[in-house]
C-alpha cells in the first residue's frame, strides 16, 4: 500500500489516465479527490472509486470553480499529498487553418488550467508532497498539425523544473510524465467515428517502436511510480512513457 494515509487530487480523472490512475492510488491506499467536466459519468467514477472519493465538477479553464476545487478538497481532506495534474486537449491545429477560438481552447485547457490549478492547491501540499504534470512525448519532436499542443505540453514540461525549484523548500517533488499513443477516449471526444478512430491508432501502432498503443493503466503505473516514496530523489524530471516513438 505505497499511498497509505495520502491525499490526492486528479484533475482530468473521470475517464482515460485520469480514472485509470485514481482506481490505482485507491488500490494504494489512497484518498481521492478527481475532477471532471461531464456530470453524467460521475456515478460510474464514484461506483469504481468507492464512495468515500471525492468528485467534483471543474471546468479548470474557469478561476471560479479551480477556486471552488481548492475549497471542496480542503474541507475534505484538510490537505492534499499528491497532485496531478492530467486536465487537458489534444487537438489537431495546423498552422493554415487554426483560428484564435481553436488557440484559445487549447492554450486555456493545458497551460492556463494547469497554471491556475496548481497555484490555487499549492497551499494545501503537504510538505513531502508530490506533483505529477502530464505533458507528452510531442514536447520533443515535430508532428505535423499538432503544433499548439506540442507547445501547450513544452510548457507544462517546463512548469514541472521550474515549480520543482519554487517549492523545494517545502520539500515537495514536481515531476512529468510524458505519455504518447495511449487508448483513450479522448479521439471519440474531438468527433471521430468509432471506425475512424481504429483507423487511426491502427495507423499510430504500426510507426511506435514497441508495435502498440499504450494502455491508460500503463501511464496510471507511472504515475503512481512518481507519486510514491519510491520516487523520493527524482526531482524535476520526465517520465517518458511512449513505446519509443520519441526516442528511437
Amino acid at each position: 500500500m505505497r499511498l497509505s494515509g495520502k491525499a490526492a487530487l486528479i484533475t482530468g480523472g473521470t475517464s482515460g489516465i485520469g480514472v485509470a490512475t485514481a482506481k490505482l492510488f485507491v488500490q494504494e491506499g489512497a484518498k481521492v479527490a478527481v475532477t471532471g467536466r461531464d456530470e453524467s459519468k460521475f456515478d460510474e467514477v464514484r461506483k469504481s472509486l468507492g464512495t468515500d472519493a471525492l468528485i467534483i465538477k471543474v471546468e479548470v479553464r474557469s478561476l471560479a470553480d479551480v477556486k471552488e476545487m481548492s475549497r471542496q478538497v480542503g474541507d475534505r481532506f484538510g490537505g492534499v499529498d499528491i497532485f496531478f495534474g492530467n486536465a487537458g486537449r489534444a487537438l489537431a491545429s495546423p498552422l493554415d487553418s487554426t483560428d484564435e477560438a481553436l488557440y484559445d481552447e487549447l492554450m486555456d485547457s493545458n497551460v492556463k488550467g494547469l497554471f491556475f490549478s496548481m497555484q490555487a492547491i499549492a497551499p494545501l501540499l503537504r510538505e513531502g508532497g508530490s506533483v505529477i504534470l502530464n505533458t507528452s512525448f510531442l514536447n520533443s519532436t515535430g508532428r505535423i498539425g499538432l503544433s499548439l499542443t506540442a507547445a501547450s505540453k513544452a510548457a507544462v514540461r517546463s512548469f514541472a523544473r521550474t515549480w520543482s525549484q519554487e517549492l523545494l523548500p517545502r520539500k515537495i517533488r514536481v515531476n512529468a510524465v510524458s505519455p504518447g499513443f495511449i487508448k483513450t477516449p479522448i479521439m471519440l471526444r474531438m468527433g471521430m467515428s468509432a471506425e475512424e478512430v481504429k483507423t487511426q491508432q491502427a495507423g499510430a501502432a504500426s510507426i511506435i517502436p514497441i508495435g502498440r498503443m499504450g494502455e491508460p493503466e500503463e501511464i496510471a503505473a507511472a504515475t503512481l511510480f512518481l507519486a510514491s516514496d519510491d520516487s523520493r530523489y527524482v526531482v524535476g524530471a520526465e517520465l517518458v512513457v511512449d513505446g519509443g516513438i520519441s526516442q528511437l
